[in-house]
């Protein structure tokens, strides 16, 4: 059963994921509620899994990230020569594991994964791509997208305040 969240609890999680530095009693003023009440929510939704953990947003560019890539790869999974069958989701948390990799998604379509990758340089990026990804056991393919300018980026989720109050917290 999906847990039922009211106004306080969506304006709650709206606030917070702006900015997760905000005092129980800031948010209690912005939402007019008493700050038990804005404690009591913020811990239940911990609790519940909705709010999974609090983190600092960093510029990549200000610490020497200069360089992003989105990529897209295929697997193998046929057993050519004899080879055992490779899991999908095994390739993909290998992926995972490089620090450079900042996000691995199993997709539909032509491609079976999507990478999200940052590295100080271009240079570094082809290293990347050239010495470990495409040397993961069960990776047939890859096509790397170099990013020139990003208009959006964020960890937000759009919260309608007029609409659904029913949150999946296993999705």
């Amino acid at each position: 059963m999906e847990p039922k969240l009211d106004d306080k609890d969506l304006a709650i999680l709206s606030l917070i994921q702006r900015d997760c530095k905000l005092t129980s009693r800031e948010i209690a003023r912005e939402i007019d509620s008493p700050i038990t009440t804005v404690f009591a929510k913020i811990r239940r939704m911990e609790e519940l899994g909705i709010i999974r953990n609090y983190r600092a947003i960093l510029d990549p560019r200000k610490l020497g990230y200069e360089a992003t890539a989105l990529i897209l790869a295929s697997v193998s999974y046929g057993s050519k020569d004899n080879e055992s069958k490779v899991s999908q989701r095994e390739i993909a948390k290998n992926i995972a594991k490089f620090p450079e990799v900042q996000e691995v998604h199993i997709i539909t379509g032509e491609w079976d994964l999507l990478i999200k990758l940052r590295t100080k340089s271009v240079d570094a990026m082809g290293k990347f791509v050239i010495d470990k990804l495409r040397l993961i056991k069960g990776i047939e393919k890859t096509l790397t997208c170099m990013v020139f300018e990003t208009t959006k980026e964020t960890t937000e989720l759009y919260i309608d305040l007029q609409k659904d109050k029913t949150i999946n917290p296993h999705c």
